[in-house]
């Protein structure tokens, strides 16, 4: 009998927790994921008016400074991260989130579209519980012009991305992969 409590007992406490991560996983999206669209009308927008090179501001300047404001707004720790990054100083995943891409790879290698992979999960990390989460970010046309097979980047495009990422290590992708993700640490 104490064996049988003692199993309901967890099972209810993970029911319980799978309708927390549940929960936290759409209010985090519902007050992060705005954020993506404007980067991506951004980009459309400059591309068109400026060209592909006069286009990388926004993704160097106008994405960071947009996350700054949801960051200040939630007072959630919210950036971009990838495994093979343009910016090594902001987008270098710590473990969890190098995980979680890797993992991200695998699931979109597999099958999975990857506009609907995601994670959510409750950590702790420094005696704290954390919700982290995890949004992968696919590759669209508007992002090949910069981040597509290096050799058929434009000589011109390839000097100015040098000048504005010295250790650029995000070309080589195609349409469809992940080429990162928005990635947030909320405390609870």
């Amino acid at each position: 009998m104490k064996k049988l409590l003692a199993l309901s007992l967890t099972l209810a406490a993970f029911v319980v927790q799978a309708q927390d991560i549940s929960a936290l996983t759409a209010e985090t999206k519902k007050a992060v994921m705005p954020v993506i669209p404007k980067v991506v009308t951004a980009m459309q927008e400059a591309v068109a008016a400026k060209g592909v090179a006069g286009a990388i501001p926004v993704c160097k300047e106008e994405a960071p400074a947009l996350i700054k404001e949801k960051r200040k707004e939630t007072g959630w720790d919210i950036r971009r991260v990838s495994l093979k990054t343009r910016n090594a100083e902001r987008a270098t995943p710590d473990i969890w989130e190098a995980r979680q891409l890797a993992d991200f790879n695998i699931r979109a290698a597999n099958g999975e579209k990857p506009e609907t992979i995601e994670k959510g999960e409750i950590v702790t990390i420094d005696g704290k519980q954390v919700f982290r989460y995890m949004k992968g970010l696919p590759v669209a046309d508007v992002c090949l012009k910069c981040h597509g097979p290096a050799d058929g980047l434009d000589a011109a495009l390839k000097v100015k991305l040098t000048e504005s990422y010295p250790h650029d290590q995000a070309t080589g992708y195609s349409k469809g992969q992940i080429r990162g993700a928005l990635t947030v640490k909320r405390p609870l």
